[in-house]
This record gives C-alpha cells, sequence and structure tokens, in this order.
C-alpha cells in the first residue's frame, strides 16, 4: 500500500453512496501533492466529481489543483464517436450503394442495451493505453458495483468477439478460394458482401485491412485485459460503510475481482462514528457499527484497510478532500 502511487492505475469502486468520488477525489489530491501528474476520471453517468471540487468539469480535462486534472467521460458523447469511428470503416470496405443499409443498422445499434457501456469501456482503454504519455497516474472514480464488474468483464468478452470475426472472415476468405477454383467468384456488384467496394481495390488488400481492423480492436482489449491485471501497474480500491447492503455487495464484488484476477490494493471503511460523539442515539449505532467492523475484518481479513469518519458536513471543496486525503495517506505510509 505505500507503494500505491507507484502504479499507474487505480480503480476507486463500490456501492453506490459510500463515497467513491470523495475517496477518488483526496487521493488524487494527494498524488498532486507528492509530484505525481494525475487524471481523476468519472466513469460514472451520475457525475460528482465537479460536484465536490465545486468546479465545472464535462467531457474535457479540467485543472482540479497542483499536478491533477479531472474528466467526466460522457457515455453518450462516446457512444455516438464509436459509432462514427465504426461507420467510416465500414463504408471504406462496401460499396457506395451499401452506406443507407449501414447507416440504418448503425443508428439502430447505437441505442441498443450495451452500447454506452461498450463505448465507455473504449475511452477507458484508450486512457489506460495512452494517458501514461502525459500523466503518471489515471484515478478512475467508477459507477456503482454492478456498472463496474460488467465493465471489467467486457475487455474478455470484446477479445472473443474480435477473434470470431477474425474466425468467420478467414472462413468468408478461403470459401471465396475455393469459388474461384470452380470459376464463381463473387461479382464486383455484389448487393450484399463486403466485397462491393471500389473496382480499383484488389480484394485482398479489402481482406487484409478486414483483417487488421479486427486485430487492432483484439490487441487493444486484451492489452486492457493485461493491465487490469497487473499489480504492479493497476490496484482496486473497495470503498464500503459499515453497512448490511455494502457489505454484503462488497463480498460479490470482491468474488468477481478476485476472479478476473484484478488486484484488491485495499478497503476503505468510510463513515465510522467519531469516538468523542455521545448520546443514546450514538451507543447504539456504535454497537452496530461494532458488529459490522467485526464482520468486514473477518471476511475481508486478507486485504489492507483504511478508516474513515462521518464527517459533521458534507464533502464539498478542496480544502475537505484534502483533510480526508491525509488521513489516508497516514494510514497507507503504516500499511
Amino acid at each position: 500500500m505505500h507503494q500505491l502511487f507507484d502504479r499507474r492505475i487505480i480503480f476507486v469502486g463500490g456501492k453506490g453512496g459510500v463515497g467513491k468520488t470523495t475517496t477518488a477525489g483526496a487521493l488524487a489530491l494527494m498524488a498532486g501533492e507528492v509530484g505525481r501528474k494525475t487524471l481523476l476520471v468519472s466513469t460514472d453517468p451520475a457525475h460528482s466529481i465537479g460536484d465536490v471540487f465545486d468546479v465545472q468539469i464535462g467531457n474535457e480535462e479540467t485543472p482540479l489543483g497542483p499536478n491533477v486534472w479531472g474528466l467526466e467521460i460522457d457515455p453518450e458523447i462516446e457512444a455516438e464517436r464509436h459509432i462514427a469511428a465504426v461507420s467510416m470503416s465500414m463504408k471504406s470496405l462496401v460499396a457506395p450503394k451499401m452506406y443507407g443499409a449501414i447507416d440504418r443498422q448503425l443508428e439502430l445499434a447505437q441505442h441498443s442495451p450495451g452500447m454506452m457501456e461498450a463505448a465507455l469501456l473504449e475511452r477507458m482503454a484508450d486512457l489506460m493505453a495512452d494517458a501514461h504519455s502525459r500523466f503518471d497516474l489515471l484515478i478512475f472514480d467508477t459507477a456503482p458495483s454492478g456498472h463496474t464488474l460488467r465493465l471489467l468483464s467486457l475487455p474478455e468478452m470484446m477479445a472473443a468477439w474480435s477473434d470470431g470475426m477474425l474466425g468467420y472472415q478467414d472462413r468468408s476468405r478461403r470459401l471465396g478460394d475455393l469459388l474461384k477454383v470452380f470459376g464463381k467468384g463473387p461479382s464486383k456488384d455484389d448487393e450484399f458482401g463486403m466485397i462491393g467496394g471500389s473496382k480499383d481495390e484488389p480484394e485482398d488488400s479489402r481482406n487484409n485491412r478486414i483483417k487488421e481492423i479486427l486485430l487492432t480492436r483484439r490487441r487493444k482489449f486484451h492489452r486492457t485485459r493485461e493491465l487490469l491485471t497487473d499489480a504492479g501497474v493497476t490496484a482496486f480500491l473497495l470503498v464500503l460503510t459499515p453497512e448490511r447492503l455494502p457489505i454484503l455487495e462488497s463480498k460479490k464484488t470482491l468474488d468477481v475481482l478476485n476472479k478476473f484476477n484484478v488486484p484488491v490494493a485495499a478497503i476503505v471503511v468510510n463513515r465510522l462514528i467519531p469516538e468523542d460523539a455521545d448520546g443514546d442515539f450514538i451507543r447504539e449505532r456504535r454497537l452496530q457499527e461494532a458488529e459490522y467492523r467485526a464482520e468486514i475484518d473477518h471476511d475481508f481479513e486478507s486485504i489492507p484497510k483504511m478508516y474513515l469518519p462521518l464527517l459533521p458536513h458534507d464533502v464539498h471543496g478542496t480544502d475537505t478532500l484534502r483533510d480526508i486525503g491525509r488521513l489516508l495517506m497516514r494510514q497507507i505510509e503504516r500499511v
């Protein structure tokens, strides 16, 4: 844990409302203070980085403090960019008469289930691969656990899809070669095939371009998978509160992260009742909290833990975030 900021990528995740954004923002400020150029990225459609920093961020990198920038990825914008890139690639491979059909199919695809998540993952994959040329550290403030786990599983799914398409393309090529043997090669004006492109471009050239597009996507998601599972590069911080539902969801999240070999560096137990708080109500809450803390210590025994108190006010502004960050840093240094 004391080498947390030596990594290139940190994910901060957990159930909605447990304090992920607060933790991610505090860590980003601390990383900036020790000289690490840090990009804090929100992948949650209900962005709140700008709210806690009291800064308008949006879909562009925005300064948040010394050596710290923020970015709130807009899934709709990413889906539009993704569709535009796919459209350009497809139209370069088919006859102009097919453009209308491509536009209709892609318009439907843009609104299909999973499209925004796929586009979001594509942007995350690009950031993970390229941001190190400009930043020392990426910190992802993720959406609630279920959304994040689907994102983490997509690299394998997309790699499998690319492999399947490559196999299909290879079988199609071999079938075309077989047809040529019988003098029945495909027509350049094939209405429905991928072969109806420019008559000046050899068929082999188009086949190679299709293959290269698929291989590039396969390499991208394979590399993303490698980064996610490399404990020297990536760390996942799981944030929870000492309450029943966050604990249960964190257990499920941990099981899935272990399944995908994503390294969990620590658990942040947030909103603990301060020791000097008193009153009958607080005493009852403290007794319940003690039971849940014992459960957390037992069920997450092998994972380092950090603890944050319940504050008497909302988390708002860089001063409060820095105070929280210093609490975390003192505990990181002791682990």
